[in-house]
């Protein structure tokens, strides 16, 4: 009898062992075929890749793709400084992907009740109390004249590029000069004299490019969004960062300025020049080094290494959690990636081609023209460096790919890389 129960204890032991699952860590590095996609196909990023390289049409930097929660693809290629190869623990310049990071935080904060998302900016920063637009401008002297806005800027229009503030190094004529007179170009990254308080007081003096929820212009909306963090929260934006964003998610790499410690891990940054590749000569494409200058860029100042930001993108795709740490709720995250631009395309009788501005993100629509194979709903963003992700919650896909060359003319690298992406889909 006792034999006969030692045997049916030992069977159920034995089913209960097979039905449980291995768990695997959040991100650890699987094999493509564990989470649907062909390894065979995912090999053609490492052609792709090689071969911009050889042609001296690209540096080198990092790929990787994760798919369900895990890592199916993460491969680095070519060399720094033309010498030491490319590592995964790499550190690089996000410039815009910094955007995505103080989109969630001004929404942290929104949670909190701080806010809503139509309300005056000027309700929680008095340097934007009295907003006016450029109206006429004197190209002798840079004067000029300027109209009251029909109504204020709203914490929303900054969040979707359409608050009619611009991105003077990105501007040409009259805006570029007038941006120039106030010492605000360059100023996207890190700005050499002033800090957030100071740098916001000059931003808010000058003239709209046009009257705010009107258009869409690229500009330094999350210059003023990140110091609207500050305001809220009585933090400074790096400590805030820290606190909320980087350490629930252990992003232990992602910094404003990067420490002394690490700097020997920040990728150079290369041009193209007549065909070649060559290290940029612009000194001030290391602002992450050295002096620390006080100065928060929520639109491009961080940087950080792809498992950090891959960490990062999947917390988003996860509903706002990773590893039981959450930083956004799942209905917050919808509504940050909804399409925010339907009325202006409707008032200026432009149709929706596909792709869309949402609350720090561009978004693929379901109207429209499909342009490549990403689901609808996957959002995006790249940085000034040549850096790009996206998040594809239909399909659980997260990409992000680093390089650091400014300028290139080759866009279509990354595009290439996506249909190499969901090719590899099974």
């Amino acid at each position: 009898m006792l034999k006969r129960i030692l045997i049916c204890l030992s069977l159920c032991l034995s089913f209960q062992c097979k039905e449980t699952p291995k768990q695997t860590a959040i991100l650890a590095e699987v094999s493509p075929k564990d989470v649907g996609l062909s390894e065979t196909q995912l090999a053609n990023i490492d052609t792709l890749f090689n071969e911009y390289i050889k042609k001296d049409w690209m540096p080198g930097g990092t790929v990787l793709v994760a798919r369900k929660g895990q890592v199916a693809y993460f491969k680095t290629f070519g060399k720094k400084d033309f010498k030491k190869p490319y590592q995964k623990d790499d550190i690089f310049r996000l410039a815009s992907m910094t955007k995505a990071v103080t989109t969630v935080a001004i929404l942290q904060q929104w949670e909190k009740g701080k806010f809503q998302l139509d309300d005056p900016i000027s309700m929680y920063l008095p340097e934007f109390k009295t907003q006016n637009v450029l109206d006429t401008f004197n190209e002798k002297d840079s004067t000029y004249t300027s109209i009251p806005v029909k109504s204020p800027i709203t914490i929303r229009q900054l969040l979707t590029h359409t608050s009619g503030i611009y991105y003077g190094d990105f501007s040409f004529g009259k805006l570029k000069a007038i941006y120039t007179k106030a010492d605000l170009l360059e100023s996207g990254l890190s700005h050499n004299k002033y800090n957030n308080k100071q740098f916001i007081e000059i931003l808010g003096q000058q003239p709209l490019a046009f009257q705010p929820g009107t258009q869409w212009m690229y500009g330094l909306n999350m210059e003023v969004l990140g110091y609207l963090v500050e305001t809220l929260s009585g933090l400074t934006l790096e400590d805030y960062f820290n606190q909320n964003i980087f350490e629930p998610l252990d992003m232990e790499d992602t910094f404003f300025y990067v420490p002394k410690e690490k700097e020997d891990r920040l990728v150079p940054v290369y041009t193209e020049e007549n065909d070649t590749i060559i290290m940029n000569p612009r000194q001030d494409y290391w602002y992450p080094k050295g002096e620390h200058r006080f100065h928060f860029a929520g639109g491009g100042g961080l940087s950080g290494t792809t498992m950090d930001y891959a960490r990062f993108c999947q917390a988003l795709l996860n509903g706002g959690k990773l590893n039981g740490k959450r930083i956004l709720g799942r209905k917050t995250i919808e509504l940050m990636t909804s399409n925010q631009m339907l009325k202006i395309h409707r008032a200026n009788n432009t149709p929706d081609e596909g792709v869309a501005q949402t609350l720090g993100f561009n978004v693929v629509t379901q109207g429209g023209p499909k342009k490549d194979a990403q689901s609808p709903g996957s959002y995006s963003w790249g940085g000034y460096f040549n850096t790009q992700f996206y998040i594809d919650p239909e399909e659980e896909i997260v990409f992000v790919g680093m390089t650091q060359i400014h300028p290139t003319w080759r866009w279509e690298f990354w595009e290439k890389m996506k249909a190499i992406v969901y090719s590899s889909v099974e």
